[in-house]
């Protein structure tokens, strides 16, 4: 028991931390965006950071989290925002859905049968639609820090294309995002055996190094990052 509750903490402390990371944050907010559609669903919607930045331009928003504490506190969170449906999932699942779209950041990679997670995902989504994820990137990153949080793997574009394939899923788009980030993640967790948390260094990261990176791959998609982007469309 006492292992599941450090996991917890660590995992707490990480989500919290990265909201702390506005500047990164937008960044993969406005990556999604233009694929959302009118009504799209959130897969692990987390404490509500993504949730928020996307409503706002949205009518309708579903924002999921599958810890059943986690989402008492989402629910308590967006309780005041009428245009935000909140519910429990679990991935993989057989419902189906007419959502625009699917999305799910840095969620994939705690599923064993991430597959059946994706056909899942591709079940709740009307046809054409999209479904978009964020995945962390490289296995030689994989960290205690990984471990402790849950993380099964982690994705280079090439296993990301083949699970998307595998679930049948046409890929659209798909590249490395934040190569920065990913140098420092590994010198973070790896070599100086810290976790992501709130402090000095996430926020010298997001103010000075993040907008540098975005600047850089709007011109030029670099050869690795810290994250697989990948946008892929359900069938029709």
């Amino acid at each position: 028991m006492a292992d599941i509750t450090g996991d917890q903490r660590i995992q707490s402390e990480v989500l919290e931390g990265l909201a702390t990371a506005v500047n990164h944050r937008r960044w993969f907010v406005e990556l999604a965006l233009p694929y959302l559609g009118d009504n799209p669903i959130e897969i692990g919607s987390g404490l509500g950071d993504y949730a928020l930045e996307w409503s706002a331009h949205l009518p309708r928003f579903t924002a999921t989290e599958a810890d059943p504490d986690r989402l008492v506190q989402l629910k308590e969170r967006l309780a005041d925002h009428p245009s935000i449906d909140v519910r429990q999932m679990l991935l993989p699942s057989t419902e189906g859905g007419d959502y625009s779209a699917a999305v799910s950041y840095n969620v994939l990679e705690h599923i064993e049968d991430h597959v059946g997670a994706l056909r899942s995902m591709a079940d709740l989504v009307r046809p054409g639609g999209r479904v978009i994820i964020i995945v962390p990137a490289f296995m030689f990153a994989m960290s205690q820090v990984d471990i402790a949080t849950g993380h099964v793997r982690r994705y280079t574009k090439k296993t990301m294309r083949a699970a998307m394939t595998e679930a049948g899923l046409t890929i659209e788009k798909m590249h490395y995002a934040n190569a920065l980030g990913l140098i420092g993640y590994y010198g973070a967790t790896s070599i100086f055996k810290m976790a992501p948390k709130e402090g000095p260094m996430v926020k010298v990261y997001d103010s000075l190094v993040l907008p540098v990176t975005k600047a850089a791959e709007r011109l030029v998609k670099p050869p690795f990052g810290q994250s697989v982007f990948a946008v892929a469309r359900t069938p029709l």
